[in-house]
């Protein structure tokens, strides 16, 4: 990994060169993109650490995209740029695995410290590498020994072997593609192409393109004929991920396949035939969208000849020790966690389900420099107040030691300090004062 090369994706031209040439000053090799689609073609070319991504980008939803490129790249830390910052965003933002979220204009004079602290953090998280044992297969992946996980494989196992379609519903972050790998790689499909796209990450104008594909000069830009997935998963097993979120017109489209396994590429005239399964996935009520327009109702019916409903990991908390376990097996660390630490993931309401649970043990083995996991390690948003009594007592110090370390982190920015902490500025010079903490 080249640690000086990062990336921005900004569709806004004249500040992306302008950042780039802010950047390229302070040593930095930088490559730019103007869409999300060129930003990953060149994520996967290039050696690059840190990426800027902005949040409204023509053809995809930048926060959506950091989950795509922590998934490409997991080392790679993600600043996502915004023009209108708002809470709700910059909360999805960091549980998809965003390094910051940052507001433009008001943030410049924070942006040169941030990437070199975001180049940090990459070089560190590359110190863990992924485990490289022989990848598990099917339901393996399946992390879980509560009752309504080992319910959900049992039911999941009946239906692989079938050709019936499959509905997958449950939060954001709950684990539905890898039930869809799992169902695919147990399937008569197992031995073909598995191919995987997110229907509410980009545009319709893309998504159309990219599921169907195009013939040569069917739109400007169209220098060449290009596969789309339903052609390449030919064989195999199609995942349709949030497809509550696909456009009206093309369920319709969606409705052929599935009906007829025909399908029409963007400016052809023929009509193609593949053999393909379909497993779909959402967060969203259908039976209600579909009352709303939203969604066809005959596509819903098509949909979900077998439907899956997979439990939020607040559901399911006999599995959280065991996940976060499991996560860190995958980051190769073999640092032990204290039991302040695990009955704060158990107290913890986690809204961003098991993908906030491993962002949150990356972000913790970033971080730790101690022989042991603990609470000071984790985001400010978790509640330790509900904690065992020895740990309770413990608390004041290990808040002290929770400053210090993000003091440290910020190279004594109070503001930027009292931000991460989530505390106002006036309350971190106070708590400073009452634990003695020396001035920075």
């Amino acid at each position: 990994m080249n640690s000086k090369s990062l990336l921005i994706i900004d569709d806004e031209k004249k500040l992306c060169d302008l950042l780039a040439r802010i950047l390229e000053l302070e040593g930095y090799t930088v490559h730019k993109a103007y869409t999300g689609k060129d930003g990953l073609a060149i994520l996967e070319q290039q050696a690059v650490s840190v990426v800027l991504c902005d949040v409204k980008l023509p053809d995809y939803n930048g926060i959506d995209l950091v989950a795509l490129i922590k998934q490409l790249k997991p080392h790679v830390q993600v600043i996502n740029l915004t023009a209108y910052g708002t809470i709700a965003d910059s909360v999805v933002a960091m549980k998809n695995g965003a390094y910051d979220y940052i507001t433009k204009g008001d943030d410049n004079d924070k942006i040169i410290p941030l990437v070199a602290k975001a180049f940090e953090a990459a070089e560190i998280s590359a110190k863990l590498p992924l485990n490289k044992k022989l990848p598990k297969l099917g339901f393996d992946n399946v992390v879980g020994k509560s009752k309504a996980i080992l319910d959900l494989v049992a039911m999941a196992k009946k239906v692989a072997n079938t050709e019936a379609n499959v509905l997958l519903l449950g939060e954001t972050g709950t684990g539905k593609e890898v039930f869809a790998k799992a169902i695919h790689q147990s399937s008569a499909h197992a031995n073909s192409e598995f191919m995987a796209i997110n229907c509410s990450a980009i545009s319709a104008e893309l998504l159309e393109s990219e599921l169907f594909g195009y013939k040569k000069g069917a739109f400007t830009g169209a220098l060449q004929d290009k596969k789309g997935l339903l052609e390449q998963a030919d064989g195999g097993t199609l995942f349709l991920d949030e497809i509550g979120d696909m456009p009206l017109h093309m369920q319709a489209k969606i409705l052929r396949v599935l009906e007829d396994g025909t399908f029409i590429k963007l400016g052809d005239l023929q009509t193609k035939k593949v053999n393909i399964r379909i497993i779909a996935a959402t967060n969203k009520n259908l039976i209600t969208e579909v009352e709303k327009g939203n969604f066809r109702e005959d596509l819903y019916y098509r949909l979900s000849v077998f439907t899956l409903l997979l439990p939020s990991l607040n559901g399911r908390n006999d599995d959280v020790i065991l996940l976060a376990q499991h996560f860190m097996e995958q980051f190769g660390a073999e640092v032990p966690m204290s039991e302040s630490f695990k009955t704060a993931l158990l107290n913890h309401h986690w809204k961003g389900n098991i993908r906030e649970l491993k962002n949150t043990i990356e972000r913790a083995l970033i971080l730790n420099d101690a022989a042991v996991l603990d609470v000071d390690l984790l985001p400010s948003n978790f509640n330790t107040e509900n904690l065992t009594a020895s740990a309770s007592l413990e608390m004041a110090s290990v808040e002290e030691q929770h400053i210090k370390k993000v003091l440290q982190h910020t190279a004594g920015n109070k503001t930027e300090t009292a931000r991460l902490l989530g505390i106002g500025l006036a309350t971190l010079y106070r708590k400073m004062e009452q634990y003695g903490i020396a001035k920075y």
